[in-house]
């Protein structure tokens, strides 16, 4: 029987055990110098929940990772009210942590350190070191004793902790020693507090460069860093998977929203280029040019084409694709140097079929782009602040071309890269409400619970004039006056907990059962909700996720909360 068995198959007693003493008692010694005021903190083996929910209490936002089903079962239940968000994870790998895409003020590991095998602690190590914000602080306490039972437990030391940090830039802040809380005569504790020191990446001066120093012909390096502040910030769902340096993206998805921002500008032949009697790469015959009478947003996630456009998307993706690796990525350099900051991967792929859904499934087999961890995680947490840069100094480069200046001016340019964000309509919505009610059944506000009538309103879950979003998830049937009530705030932690069942029985009854509907809200969700799997069709998974990102505007935006 391994470690995390054996906490299964004794979950009952453990719990006991743990919540004989409070989180209080067990932390005392270093939470009034080190833990943050307000932020989102990493619980790393939260057993039964007892320090999530006190963390919780605390105004803080818990993500609790614990693999021992038995453990967590009754952690979920102790934290049922509260700001905590569970998942089956582990050391060294936290595989769906990442996913989240999310960096944490606090991460905390009690009582796990002694569980990781030597082989593995180099790598738990950076794997939390790389979760940390900056300025973020790690505490592990380590068990010095035998283990009195069938867990495994290894030898630990405050310098093996320290050789890590040095290793990864973290500093040591603290070295607290304590007696055992449970009054074990063979057992003390250490507490190690070490901090991540404030940004230290260098991805704020690469940005920087590429945005306002970089040498450039033509737009199509701000377009890029634009297309990746998009992803970023809209599409936390779309990363394939993290490397041990860089983030992977579908290339498909990159292409996609370089042809939406591009659209506009073309459809007004707007200069992109110094070089006046020079096209573009990707405008070609048998691609671009047959969707010239389609909409800016329809080269979005979750749209359908079928026949002569289904095979034009197709070649004009791959065009896109092919400039981007030969163009703006490949001069995209850091600094002072000929390292490419960017990584692009073009597949070869022969289209097949009558239809092309814009799903990540497809957009993934156009090939691979490879974004470094440190400038992924600072656009992911900065979006909102560096893109206003990105549109004013394309803007600039544009006013310098011949023909620009002749034609256009500031205004009009900038009007034309306004991203064409999904429309804020709650059309389909309402249909839906209707056809529900016309059937005999009942609509219920998600927020109050009471009967729809002939009055009510359709809500953004998370506000759409702070994060432009008209998924079929985040549109909620509610009374005139809870969204009212509401307006462009963002519902409190326990509104959107004790909403749970309602927006459940919504989603269900609204969108699942219809074949096209249920493929749209499943693939509008996998894209812009973190944490979820590219094939993920569960409904609570999608509500676990929009807690997430709930949490993540949250943090990033500073919402008034509701």
């Amino acid at each position: 029987m391994n470690t995390i068995e054996f906490y299964n198959s004794q979950a009952d007693s453990f719990q006991q055990q743990y919540l004989s003493q409070t989180a209080e008692a067990v932390h005392g010694s270093w939470l009034h110098d080190f833990i943050p005021a307000s932020g989102q903190v990493l619980d790393v083996g939260a057993g039964v929940g007892r320090d999530a929910k006190w963390l919780a209490e605390l105004g803080l936002d818990v993500v609790a990772v614990e693999p021992a089903l038995g453990l967590r079962a009754h952690g979920q239940t102790l934290t049922n009210n509260h700001s905590v968000y569970w998942l089956d994870d582990q050391l060294p790998s936290l595989a769906k942590t990442y996913q989240l895409q999310t960096k944490f003020d606090l991460i905390l590991l009690s009582a796990v350190w002694m569980h990781i095998p030597a082989s593995q602690r180099e790598r738990s190590f950076r794997k939390l070191s790389n979760l940390l914000k900056p300025s973020g602080r790690l505490v592990i306490s380590l068990r010095h004793g035998e283990s009195p039972d069938a867990r495994v437990m290894y030898p630990v030391s405050v310098d093996e902790l320290a050789n890590y940090a040095q290793q990864q830039g973290l500093s040591v802040k603290a070295v607290i020693s304590d007696d055992d809380k449970l009054k074990r005569l063979d057992v003390f504790w250490e507490t190690v507090v070490l901090e991540l020191p404030d940004d230290g990446s260098g991805a704020f001066p690469t940005v920087r460069n590429i945005l306002m120093n970089d040498s450039r012909s033509s737009t199509y390096k701000l377009a890029l860093i634009r297309v990746l502040l998009r992803i970023a910030d809209g599409y936390p769902g779309s990363v394939l998977r993290r490397e041990k340096e860089c983030v992977i993206l579908p290339l498909g998805l990159v292409s996609l929203l370089w042809a939406r921002q591009y659209k506009p500008l073309l459809d007004l032949q707007v200069q992109q280029t110094n070089h006046t009697n020079k096209g573009l790469g990707f405008i070609k015959e048998q691609g671009w040019l047959k969707l010239q009478s389609r909409a800016s947003s329809d080269f979005s996630i979750g749209n359908l084409f079928i026949s002569d456009d289904a095979k034009a998307l197709d070649k004009m993706l791959r065009d896109i694709g092919v400039t981007i690796k030969n163009m703006p990525a490949k001069f995209i350099t850091l600094p002072n140097t000929d390292k490419q900051v960017f990584e692009v991967e073009v597949f070869r792929k022969t289209f097949k079929g009558d239809s092309l859904f814009t799903d990540l499934e497809t957009l993934s087999k156009y090939g691979e782009f490879s974004v470094p961890t440190k400038i992924w995680d600072l656009m992911s947490l900065y979006a909102c602040w560096i893109e206003p840069v990105a549109i004013n100094e394309w803007i600039n480069v544009m006013m310098n071309y011949e023909n620009n200046k002749t034609q256009f001016d500031e205004r009009q340019l900038f009007s034309a890269l306004i991203w064409i964000n999904p429309e804020r309509t709650t059309v389909i919505a309402r249909r839906k409400v209707e056809s529900i009610k016309l059937s005999g059944r009942s609509v219920h506000c998600v927020w109050s619970d009471s009967k729809l009538r002939d009055q009510y309103h359709i809500d953004h879950c998370l506000p759409f004039t702070r994060w432009p979003n008209n998924d079929l998830w985040n549109l909620l049937p509610t009374s005139n006056k809870s969204n009212l009530e509401k307006s462009d705030k963002l519902a409190s932690t326990q509104r959107l907990h004790d909403a749970k069942e309602n927006i459940l029985h919504w989603w269900s009854d609204a969108w699942v059962g219809n074949t096209n509907q249920e493929k749209r809200f499943y693939t509008e969700a996998t894209a812009s909700l973190p944490g979820l799997n590219h094939n993920s069709a569960n409904l609570d998974d999608v509500f676990d996720a929009l807690k997430l990102q709930h949490i993540r505007i949250k943090e990033m935006q500073q919402l008034r909360v509701w």
